[in-house]
């Protein structure tokens, strides 16, 4: 197993019920898949560097986990077609 990283940047319009949610999906996306997820983070809603998606802001999270390399294109898959994401970065850690 590997260990991964993903910060992904959450619609600022969603309520933080709606926002939780969204986090815990992808938590239990990677646990479903086998992965461990060691840390969550949620860094709250911060101003976006440029716009992205016509939003000037967004919800930020971050995941550290352990998994092997399919489980992560897995999760890229889903983070790409989640409406609720503007923007994701997945980054290995060095081991």
């Amino acid at each position: 197993m590997r260990g991964y990283e993903v910060m992904y940047i959450i619609r600022p319009d969603l309520d933080e019920e709606q926002t939780n949610a969204v986090v815990e999906k992808f938590k239990g996306l990677l646990e479903t898949q086998g992965a461990t997820v060691q840390n969550v983070e949620k860094w709250g809603k911060r101003r976006l560097a440029y716009e992205v998606r016509d939003q000037v802001e967004g919800f930020y999270a971050v995941m550290t986990f352990r998994c092997e390399p399919p489980v992560v294109a897995e999760l890229e898959r889903v983070l790409k077609i989640a409406d609720e994401v503007i923007k994701y970065l997945i980054v290995a850690q060095e081991e």
